[in-house]
């Protein structure tokens, strides 16, 4: 078996980078001859050189793809490298290692696929997907669909693997076991992600408008950090949410923070695959979210939680309202989320997969 090379040239920490981390990590310590090449000022380089996996850092641009000097040098890079696998994660990343890796006679180019939005059907694209990769891994059914929604001929659908992210089941778990569960007369709702346009956030603040003008005693606690704070924070003074709406900042560790709610709610656009929300479910709440992208594989309608037309408000507030006027439902729901994440979305059992995906092609 040949050496399987990772390239993720992403400055932040995301979960792309999580994945590359994690599978890089796992394959390593598994006796596999693995090197991961990551950008030289970003988190995930800085991780791989703590944790003592092969890695090297480089640098490229969006438009690097257009310069020779920097072609040349990556392709000898990967051909110093003997690789049989490449796998990438980003479109600039495809650009660039993409063609190289060809050159390199590098035997399977695979382009991991994180995100549930429509790939554009471009010349540049179309070029990519039918002479330079050979394989999709696609982190679940929902972004695998995107993949071919512009162009349904862009890529064999034979060819596009989906291998969902697993969960570390034993580690939350273990964090949820220790923290105390709070009574409150209100209805805690939290929700968990980046403050950016995906993450829709502002749709929360008006929910919480909405419930208080039902006089819905509540409490709608938003964690995480992003662009969109300082817009939050004017919306809900415009709004008179002050005294329901909490903007919680970063949150380090998201257990504890999951635990403090009785309902967990998502308002994504889309999600190439929710990890908050296995992760609310192994917290065993009950959730609420849109019927759109991969919720539905995470969160099963009216056994797990709720799943709602996108950006319905109505229909948002009555579900939490059902789930207010029924704690029973709350719990029964919460086990089952919890089952549903267990016996489908085991971390153990999914590195495995992709394991033998990288290794055997199985």
């Amino acid at each position: 078996m040949g050496a399987i090379c990772f390239f993720n040239t992403a400055k932040a920490w995301g979960g792309g980078e999580k994945w590359h981390f994690e599978v890089g990590s796992y394959l390593h310590q598994n006796g596999h001859n693995v090197k991961v090449f990551a950008r030289k000022d970003s988190v995930l380089l800085q991780r791989l050189q703590e944790a003592g996996i092969p890695s090297e850092g480089v640098h490229i641009t969006n438009l690097s793809f257009l310069n020779p000097f920097k072609r040349w040098s990556i392709q000898k890079m990967l051909q110093k490298g003997n690789f049989e696998t490449i796998v990438m994660n980003l479109s600039r990343d495809i650009k660039i290692a993409g063609p190289c890796a060809k050159k390199a006679n590098i035997a399977r180019i695979i382009y991991r696929r994180g995100s549930a939005i429509p790939i554009k059907n471009t010349i540049l694209n179309r070029h990519y997907f039918k002479n330079i990769l050979t394989e999709v891994l696609a982190n679940s059914e929902a972004t695998k669909k995107t993949i071919l929604e512009n162009n349904p001929k862009l890529f064999p659908a034979d060819m596009i693997k989906v291998i969902y992210n697993g969960i570390d089941i034993d580690s939350i778990n273990q964090t949820a076991a220790n923290e105390n569960h709070s009574q409150h007369k209100e209805i805690q709702l939290v929700n968990l992600g980046r403050l950016e346009f995906q993450k829709n956030q502002e749709f929360l603040v008006r929910l919480s408008k909405k419930l208080k003008d039902k006089k819905v005693p509540h409490k709608m606690i938003i964690g995480g950090s992003g662009r969109l704070k300082e817009k939050l924070e004017h919306l809900v003074r415009q709004l008179d949410v002050t005294d329901t709406v909490e903007l919680a900042g970063f949150i380090d560790n998201p257990i504890p923070f999951i635990q403090k709610g009785d309902v967990f709610v998502l308002s994504s656009l889309w999600e190439g695959f929710g990890y908050v929300l296995a992760e609310a479910a192994l917290c065993k709440k009950p959730i609420i979210a849109f019927d759109v992208s991969s919720n539905p594989e995470l969160v099963v309608h009216q056994k797990t939680g709720f799943l709602v037309p996108l950006n319905n408000l109505d229909s948002f507030a009555n579900k939490v309202i059902t789930l207010y006027n029924q704690p029973d439902l709350r719990t029964q729901m919460g086990e089952a989320g919890y089952q549903h994440i267990t016996t489908h979305f085991d971390k153990k059992k999914q590195i495995k997969k992709i394991e033998a995906y990288l290794i055997n092609g199985a």
